[in-house]
């Protein structure tokens, strides 16, 4: 009998060695770790990530295909945070300039979208420079498909 537990009751007890660990976790960890990059390639990344302008360098850096996993993953999340912008802010205006009575509400709610993707772009531009992994739950993971598709 194999004194050893297996390994369901070690992931359970949270046990599980880093040698022990599926490839898809370390492949999906290491997409994003940031803390090996060289200044340079942390420049760059930091460029696809300022709001607005940072769009167009992505989208040409997504179109290319000939960079780095991480360069990828970043540029993925940034055209995807600056369409989902860019659609409400229009759906959100031509939503103003339709209705009377829910015009103010709607540009209001435009300015705290476009305020919040600011916000979120600074909050990844400071995770860059600190080195960490740029991601943000559910946003990198959709970024990620619809490049798939």
């Amino acid at each position: 009998m194999n004194n050893q537990p297996d390994r369901q009751t070690k992931a359970n007890n949270h046990s599980v060695s880093p040698n022990e660990r599926s490839p898809d976790f370390i492949s999906s960890t290491s997409l994003t770790s940031n803390a090996n990059l060289n200044p340079t390639n942390r420049l760059s990344l930091f460029w696809y990530l300022i709001p607005i302008i940072g769009f167009f360098p992505a989208l040409w850096t997504l179109y290319r295909r000939q960079s780095s996993k991480e360069e990828m993953a970043i540029c993925r999340l940034a055209v995807t945070l600056a369409g989902t912008w860019l659609l409400g802010y229009l759906l959100m205006g031509f939503g103003a300039e339709t209705s009377e009575f829910l015009a103010l509400r709607l540009l209001i709610l435009n300015s705290f979208l476009t305020s919040g993707y600011f916000l979120v772009s600074l909050w990844l531009m400071f995770l860059i420079v600190k080195g960490k992994p740029a991601r943000l739950p559910g946003f990198s993971q959709w970024a990620q498909y619809l490049d798939k598709r």
